[in-house]
């Protein structure tokens, strides 16, 4: 019989531990300490409960915690000791069915983790969607993380420690989460398209308007008509996908949103395509129910929001808002290619006419929402899925140089030195401290090169970039004003010249008020807490926010959260979390409209 929170609420707190008997390895204390925290109105808040009754626990606790799990194709597998879970998720992985080699492989990499850290190796072989991790895959992750420091290896232990818990929760509970999987399933789809050179390495790269990127579109319009029924699917002129679901009426105003399908070179599955994917699952949804809405729902797959085959960022929401910059046309690629040229062989027009009649009519439009994962930790570090975004940080980002004397590292003395390198370390330590300085506040030097350098040679000159972030535009204006002034002083004190290209320029975005107590109170409708968080990385929104008002969900990243990395990651539970707290807000919508 599968268990229910109307039967577990109502159990004593014996029956209560009882029920959730091997849901944490060897450990009732964890579910001891949830008790307290009934009634559980949704199995997100059981999760919660139990996943926090770790996190308050002692770290001798926690650690007793990790060493009560097995180790992976270990002894208690090959003497067929384990509890029946921990049997049932290795089977699942095939660490059962090792080749000598794999076995030997694996054996030897937890002895060296375990001697390394004191306890055992824990991953959820069953992986993010719950069917089970390839072994070439877990013995990758092993290895992987046998390198890392012990703090951050033990919040991992503790991390997929709780992934296991929840699948064994979903496996007592006969809970399936169908529509996070088929999110989960589009961007496994979606990611078989890569960019020469990146795909023959099992690389993710989807640059603007390259075939990969191409086929993407096509994808996504397929998948929008064929499988979720929306009324128009469109490409646009400058390869944005667009997507409508028509209102009870027609001509009713809109909900817009979506998020961009490009990608960095090298990244990850999730980072702007779960912002699209989401909604998506939400007009299927409204599809099969053969349900209209007081309003229409406008998804647009961006075609490009990473500025990487051009100098262009935010070029899909930018043209709707009529921000498309009419010098992008004439910029060339690495290839010599024009963004003209690569337009018209998309098939695209490359006319300033066709773009500006993109711009939509704010009168229109109720306002902009968007889903994205966090790519961060911090979610991950308060064991939640959900974060409300209050504010996507402004920017300014420069290319610099730094100009000095290219001299023999023998013979110049220390005192007759212009070295242009050193000149930007000084800058790069001050932009730390100073950003460091003020909360919600960060600076990077996330690239840096001595152009023709040598071992024996003090650098002449030195190419930087700048990329300076606050959730304010004065904190941001404060930041770049003392980081220039700096540049220009020890530029002066050390007989250097300088120059600064801005790249770009962004506003901060604080979110509407109305739209992010939506997003509130369809975070609280998961049985979930409140947790509301500035956005460090910019986003489509912060462009539509000039327009109409708008707020961003965040969305919890699995692997410490990272993201712009292949080990970006989400889990099926948590992309159905984020389904159903955006359909809690399609329905509240819906009320508010209602006459």
């Amino acid at each position: 019989m599968m268990l229910t929170l109307t039967r577990l609420n109502a159990a004593s707190d014996a029956d209560f531990v009882a029920l959730l008997d091997g849901t944490y390895e060897h450990s009732p204390w964890v579910a001891e300490r949830a008790a307290a925290a009934r009634p559980f109105a949704t199995l997100a808040q059981l999760k919660l409960a139990l996943a926090r009754s770790v996190r308050e626990a002692s770290r001798e606790e926690q650690l007793a915690l990790i060493r009560a799990h097995p180790e992976l194709a270990g002894k208690a597998m090959v003497a067929k000791s384990l509890t029946a879970e921990s049997t049932n998720e290795q089977n699942q992985a095939g660490l059962t069915a090792c080749t000598p080699e794999e076995f030997a492989r694996i054996q030897q990499l937890n002895a060296d983790y375990s001697a390394k850290f004191g306890w055992p190796f824990i991953l959820a072989v069953r992986g993010p969607r719950g069917q089970g991790l390839p072994r070439s895959e877990i013995i990758a992750t092993l290895a992987r993380r046998l390198a890392g420091h012990p703090d951050f290896e033990r919040a991992e232990c503790l991390r997929n420690i709780h992934r296991i818990a929840e699948i064994r929760l979903n496996d007592k509970f006969g809970a399936s989460p169908a529509l996070g999987e088929q999110v989960w399933d589009w961007a496994e789809a979606l990611a078989v398209h890569s960019d020469p050179g990146f795909k023959e390495r099992g690389e993710l790269t989807v640059t603007y308007l390259t075939e990969a990127h191409r086929a993407c579109a096509a994808q996504l319009q397929q998948w929008m008509l064929d499988d979720c029924g929306f009324d128009e699917v469109s490409l646009d002129a400058v390869g944005n996908v667009v997507g409508v679901y028509h209102g009870a009426e027609p001509n009713a105003k809109r909900l817009l949103t979506g998020s961009h399908y490009d990608t960095v070179r090298n990244g990850g599955k999730y980072d702007g395509r779960l912002g699209i994917f989401v909604p998506m699952a939400c007009v299927r949804e409204l599809r099969a129910q053969r349900r209209r809405l007081p309003f229409g729902i406008e998804v647009v797959g961006f075609a490009e929001e990473e500025g990487q085959r051009y100098k262009a960022t935010f070029l899909g929401s930018g043209a709707l808002i009529k921000q498309f910059d009419p010098r992008w046309l004439d910029q060339l690629d690495a290839d010599g290619i024009s963004m003209a040229d690569a337009m018209r062989a998309a098939g695209l027009p490359a006319t300033l006419r066709s773009i500006a009649s993109l711009q939509r009519d704010a009168a229109q439009y109720l306002g902009f929402v968007e889903v994205h994962i966090e790519q961060g930790p911090v979610l991950n570090e308060i064991d939640l899925p959900l974060g409300v975004v209050s504010s996507i940080n402004g920017s300014m980002r420069y290319q610099c140089e730094i100009s000095g004397m290219a001299s023999h590292a023998g013979t110049t003395p220390m005192d007759r030195r212009r070295d242009a390198a050193a000149a930007a370390a000084e800058l790069i330590l001050f932009v730390e401290k100073r950003a460091a300085s003020v909360p919600d506040v960060v600076g990077t030097v996330g690239m840096l090169q001595v152009p023709a350098g040598s071992i024996n040679v003090v650098p002449g000159r030195c190419l930087f970039s700048l990329d300076l972030r606050a959730t304010t535009n004065a904190a941001r204006d404060a930041l770049d004003a003392d980081v220039r002034a700096e540049l220009a002083a020890l530029c002066e004190r050390r007989g250097l010249s300088f120059t600064l290209e801005q790249t770009m320029a962004a506003d901060a975005a604080p979110s509407d008020p109305a739209w992010q107590a939506r997003w509130e109170a369809a975070v609280r409708a998961q049985g979930l807490p409140v947790y509301r968080m500035p956005s460090g990385a910019g986003h489509d929104a912060m462009k539509l926010h000039e327009a109409m008002p708008q707020a961003m969900l965040f969305l919890r990243g699995a692997n410490a959260g990272i993201s712009h990395n292949p080990l970006e990651s989400i889990t099926a539970d948590d992309a159905q979390l984020c389904v159903q707290a955006f359909q809690s807000l399609l329905h509240n919508l819906a009320e508010e409209c209602r006459p």
